[in-house]
Parts: structure tokens; sequence; C-alpha cells
């Protein structure tokens, strides 16, 4: 290595194919100055595609569908266990991006904030016994061969009739509202009961 610019003039790509990492005269650092390349990326790994995110949601997934009480702890704990190399704040995000939460009550659910308004449940002690009189909707995901799709579904008690759904590959709120605007368009309940 000389150091004429002219030979020095090689991608990124080539530098690192010229580091001889096992050479026990010239470490790999010196290396990489004489070869005017910083030596962190010699090191640098590039981060897996979203495929790899994918897979993950899909463990997830069938992981959470079996224990649904697993939060983000616990399922990277396992994740770890299966043979993955995940970090906490990874699953934590990906649960987040999915929905998951665990179905354990967290600490003091019980107790209202002092200034939340607490809104009476219209439908303890009511007996649904005609169509129109009571509706729900609900949101949940739909695992995909890639990705997930989001399911809304708006529906009468009584009939136990799928009113109108409504497919989306985002969270957005557009196709709830349409969904709920198709609903209207044939009745209009008493009483339209969600979890939200």
């Amino acid at each position: 290595m000389t150091g004429s610019k002219k030979n020095l003039a090689c991608s990124v790509k080539d530098k690192r194919r010229a580091i001889e990492p096992d050479n026990d005269v010239i470490p790999v650092s010196r290396q990489c100055e004489l070869l005017g390349q910083p030596k962190s990326s010699y090191y640098y790994q590039p981060r897996r595609d979203n495929s790899y995110n994918e897979r993950l949601m899909r463990l997830i997934d069938e992981k959470y569908t079996r224990h649904p009480f697993y939060g983000s702890p616990r399922m990277t704990h396992w994740l770890r266990s299966q043979g993955e190399l995940v970090n906490h704040k990874r699953i934590e995000q990906l649960m987040l991006v999915m929905g998951l939460m665990a179905t354990v009550p967290g600490p003091h659910t019980s107790r209202p904030h002092p200034e939340h308004k607490v809104y009476p449940y219209l439908l303890r002690d009511l007996e649904i016994n005609r169509p129109d009189q009571v509706w729900a909707a609900d949101i949940t995901y739909i695992r995909m061969a890639k990705g997930f799709l989001y399911l809304v579904a708006i529906m009468d008690w009584f009939s136990r009739y799928v009113l109108s759904w409504r497919l989306s590959n985002s969270l957005d709120v557009y196709f709830c509202l349409e969904a709920l605007e198709e609903a209207l368009s044939m009745s209009r309940p008493e009483i339209f009961n969600t979890d939200q």
C-alpha cells in the first residue's frame, strides 16, 4: 500500500474485501486507516429488511394467540429462547403496531381518574329483543402471507347480521367511517355499542 490516491479511489465494498482480518502484522484498524476507510464501515452490518419484522410479527401472533397474557418483556424472552436475536424495544414496537397487549390487569386499573366522566353502561340488564335495537362495532387484524389487514365490522346484536364491513391495510379512520356510513344508510340503531 504505497498510498497513491489513484489506488484508493475504489468502492467501499472493494476496500472491505481488501482488509485481511486474520493478518497478524497489521491490525484491522490500521488497514482501514491505510485504505482511507472508517473502521466502522468495515464492521457495519446492514439492517434486516422488512421481511424479518414480518416473520417476527408472525411468531408473535402465533404465540399471543395461545398465550394472550404475554406482554412485550415475556414475548421478548420467549423469542430469544427460540433463537431470535431481538431486544425488548423492537418487540414492544411490533406489538404496538399489531395492537397487542397482555390481557392482564395493570396496576391501579380499577381506580378511575377523578376528572374522568363515567358513562353509564347502556346494555346492563337490557333485554335485546328486536332488530336495530343495539348495534356493535369492532376492529381486528387478519394475518396475511405478507403483512396484516385490518377488519372493521358493524353488526346487529339481535339478528347477528353483519350490516357492513371494510378491510384496510392501515389503521386509519376512513375505512371505519365508510363502514359506519354504509350501515347507517340502511337503518339507525337505538344504541350503538363499541368498546371505546
